[in-house]
């Protein structure tokens, strides 16, 4: 005779499976942390320094949009490897920096300053363009195909060579 809980158990066991895949599905395979091949969001209107990008510029290549904020130290870390690997994109790519949630437009501008940054940064004092990529903490990068299609999350400080990996996923 059946255990009397069987069929409960076998209820629970495909509830967890349609859960699990359901969760793979809408944030993404391979623990990517976010919602891969989704087309990316808007970047925010307002420049920082460097030139004024829009996503719509951005198609036809591959580019990296990384949010960061002065008061954060693990972006400080972060900071020369992005000058590096910007350096040697060429045309081929973009990177691009979002200043996210940052109170103090004087702190950012001496933060891209200090570190000599020389790509493009907008700035996003309200958060919502961070929000709308899934930025849950600081520094994160989204690696963007020349589709305009998120394909990668890279969060915590990068390096130059884990930037160049990432890139490379997607054909830069």
């Amino acid at each position: 005779m059946p255990h009397p809980r069987a069929p409960l158990r076998t209820l629970l066991v495909w509830a967890a499976a349609a859960a699990a895949v359901a969760a793979l599905v809408f944030f993404g395979l391979a623990g990517s942390g976010g919602r891969n091949g989704r087309p990316a969001p808007p970047l925010p209107s307002e420049h920082l320094s460097g030139s004024t990008v829009t996503l719509a510029a951005l198609r036809g290549h591959p580019a990296l949009v990384t949010f960061w904020a002065s008061w954060c130290e693990p972006c400080g870390r972060e900071a020369p490897a992005l000058e590096r690997f910007s350096q040697g994109l060429g045309a081929h790519a973009t990177l691009v920096g979002v200043n996210w949630s940052d109170p103090s437009l004087s702190g950012a501008r001496s933060f891209v300053k200090h570190y000599g940054w020389t790509f493009p940064n907008l700035r996003d004092p309200q958060g919502a363009a961070g929000l709308a990529y899934g930025v849950t903490g600081l520094p994160t990068t989204f690696v963007i195909d020349s589709t305009g299609r998120v394909r990668a999350t890279l969060r915590g400080p990068q390096t130059q060579q884990t930037l160049v990996g990432a890139l490379a996923t997607v054909g830069g």
